[in-house]
């Protein structure tokens, strides 16, 4: 039983350390390669100031964070028809920009992963960012883009 918990929390915290590797590329412009054996060796399931961080999977990170690289201009192009008039993703902060970049990569190329479900795990790492206001707006933002992507399944 303790098995599955485990593994049940280690998606939530791929998805987390998704969104923090992303915000380092995009402010460093480290080199995929790099980036991603850097968060091998050191930040999945590591202890960080006394801080143990949960065991993420592997390579479910990897696909969220290859993914969004690869795909990054095709999943800003549907976050922006979703933005109200006169904003633009250049005006969202950095941590929201990935936020929501790896919320609309999982609802384009992973159809494995419930609407509801990612829609539910992004709202939960905002909360590791922000307050109240922008959980809502990334719960609306990631609807709008799953009623798009995934119009079969409706909000689920």
């Amino acid at each position: 039983m303790a098995h599955a918990k485990k593994r049940t929390a280690s998606r939530p915290a791929a998805r987390l350390a998704a969104v923090q590797a992303l915000y380092q590329r995009e402010m460093e412009k480290t080199a995929l390669p790099i980036l991603l054996d850097e968060f091998h060796q050191y930040r999945l399931g590591a202890t960080i100031e006394d801080a143990t961080y949960i065991k993420a999977e592997v390579a479910f990170f990897d696909d969220i964070v290859k993914g969004v690289g690869e795909r990054c201009q095709e999943i800003d192009t549907v976050i922006a028809k979703h933005l109200s008039s006169g904003w633009s993703l250049e005006r969202l902060d950095r941590p929201m920009r990935q936020i929501l970049r790896a919320g609309s990569y999982e609802l384009l190329a992973r159809p494995d992963v419930p609407t509801a479900t990612i829609i539910s795990e992004y709202i939960d790492v905002a909360d590791a960012f922000y307050d109240r206001q922008e959980k809502s707006f990334v719960n609306g933002l990631l609807d709008a883009v799953a009623k798009e992507l995934r119009p079969a399944s409706g909000k689920a």
